[in-house]
């Protein structure tokens, strides 16, 4: 009795820990169409986060090229594509750096926190230029 006790605790505790952790894959939500777009996998390399695409789930749009992109992104590939990039914990948020729109080419400053008002797996990403904005809400994908 015990050990089931112990053990369901144990779950609960690393259920909450891992949806406090922002690293792992998110499905994108385009905020404009709420159509589901693609798969970002968001990890730490030397204390920062960055995010880079890793499946187009539009099955049209299989093999996209970021053709409004500027310097070295330019022409490349979406798939594969460094999207985040440089953001750092400060409390409850990250940012401190950037988060590229392939769709557009633009590089916009970045914060993604989770959603208070949403289920933990719900991410917001926030991509702004002085006062302008958009969000969107993207899911964690459990694996």
């Amino acid at each position: 009795m015990k050990n089931s006790f112990l053990s369901i605790i144990c779950f609960f505790c690393f259920a909450l820990l891992s949806a406090q952790n922002i690293t792992g894959k998110w499905k994108t939500i385009d905020d404009e169409t709420g159509k589901e777009k693609s798969i970002v996998d968001i990890f730490e390399k030397d204390g920062k986060v960055y995010g880079k695409i890793i499946e187009i789930l539009n099955p049209e749009k299989k093999d996209p090229r970021c053709t409004k992109c500027e310097g070295e992104n330019k022409n490349k590939p979406i798939l594969g594509m460094l999207i985040i990039d440089g953001l750092t914990k400060d409390d409850t948020v990250y940012d401190g750096g950037t988060i590229l729109n392939p769709s557009n080419g633009k590089v916009y400053s970045c914060r993604l926190k989770f959603d208070d008002d949403k289920d933990p797996n719900t991410l917001q990403v926030r991509g702004y230029i002085a006062f302008f904005y958009k969000t969107q809400y993207w899911q964690r994908i459990i694996d």
